[in-house]
């Protein structure tokens, strides 16, 4: 693909249709040729086809959780390893490859002179191969373990795999009674006590054997068809710890989904005028927009009251509101 690039900007160099476009072929042809850049291409070749087959797996949206968050410690492991200990290989492949494209290598002991400053007006006294390691090199590699320890951290983890665990799909495989049991004492501390967790064991046990012989629970596809089972089975009334360990790892979804919809929601405020705004002014009108059914049941005549409640004022907050909506109909 280097190569081809390379032949395509050449000829687009020498045959191009016209000046700008002959320009701008000899701009990107003198970058791809650049040691720098040369280096940084090959970094997130190698970076990202690290992080390839967890992309891949989570881009199939498949309910093999367990396998996908595997995925995820195995990602990091190997960026790690490459941050740690496969600096000298990366960068012998990085010569091997000017090498054979015969892009000029700088002296790698030499001092790095940043492009945007004169060699005396540089304090710093770091070589090539310096830069290279610790300021690109280190660098991106913890840029990406930083954004998977956010985008999956281990309660995250932990989470997801309770969830596949409790999950009635392939339930023979991947229920464990004492991988639940952990799990729900270390998550849920504050809703299971460790008195709970006993008697949770003993439900587990007893679901075990009663609800995996049953043919309604044979053929459900999620945890919130699991949870409407138990109740229409009355099973729910026997099992009450874990209907309500699925309940709660069921709030996950829900928060997620509310999680988005208020993101989606701030776009819709990010103008020039938003800047302008109070931050408290804007948290409460976001509260509104995001709660809007609690917002719908609340009285206008009771918030105008509220208002005037709390100190006096020169001008009452109704009259505002009579005044503003004359002027509005007059002018439409």
């Amino acid at each position: 693909m280097f190569g081809s690039t390379s032949t395509l900007l050449e000829n687009l160099i020498d045959k191009g249709l016209n000046s700008n476009i002959r320009g701008e072929a000899k701009c990107a042809y003198k970058d791809l040729r650049f040691f720098e850049f040369v280096f940084i291409l090959l970094l997130l070749h190698k970076v990202l086809g690290i992080s390839d087959m967890l992309f891949h797996a989570l881009q199939l949206k498949s309910q093999d959780i367990l396998n996908a968050m595997n995925l995820v410690s195995t990602t990091k492991m190997l960026l790690q390893k490459l941050r740690e200990s496969k600096w000298d290989t990366f960068l012998e492949s990085v010569v091997l490859f000017c090498e054979r494209y015969e892009i000029d290598i700088p002296n790698m002991n030499a001092r790095h002179i940043k492009v945007t400053k004169r060699s005396c007006q540089q304090k710093d006294n770091i070589t090539v191969e310096d830069y290279c390691h610790f300021s690109i090199f280190i660098v991106v590699i913890d840029y990406q373990l930083i954004e998977l320890n956010n985008r999956f951290p281990e309660q995250i983890i932990e989470l997801l795999t309770l969830s596949m665990t409790l999950s009635p799909i392939d339930v023979v495989k991947s229920f464990d009674v004492d991988d639940i049991c952990t799990l729900a004492s270390k998550l849920y501390s504050e809703d299971i006590s460790k008195n709970d967790i006993e008697d949770l064991r003993r439900q587990l046990s007893h679901y075990r054997l009663d609800v995996f012989g049953c043919p309604k629970f044979q053929n459900l596809a999620s945890l919130s068809e699991l949870c409407q089972c138990l109740a229409e089975t009355k099973r729910s009334e026997h099992y009450t710890l874990i209907d309500k360990l699925i309940r709660l790892v069921l709030t996950l979804h829900v928060s997620t989904t509310i999680t988005k919809q208020a993101f989606l929601a701030i776009k819709l405020v990010k103008t020039p005028l938003r800047n302008k705004m109070d931050g408290d002014f804007l948290t409460n009108c976001r509260v509104i927009y995001f709660e809007r059914e609690i917002a719908d049941i609340i009285d206008l005549d009771s918030i105008i009251n509220e208002f005037d409640d709390v100190k006096p004022r020169k001008t009452k907050l109704n009259y505002l509101i009579n005044v503003v909506s004359t002027i509005f109909l007059q002018k439409w």
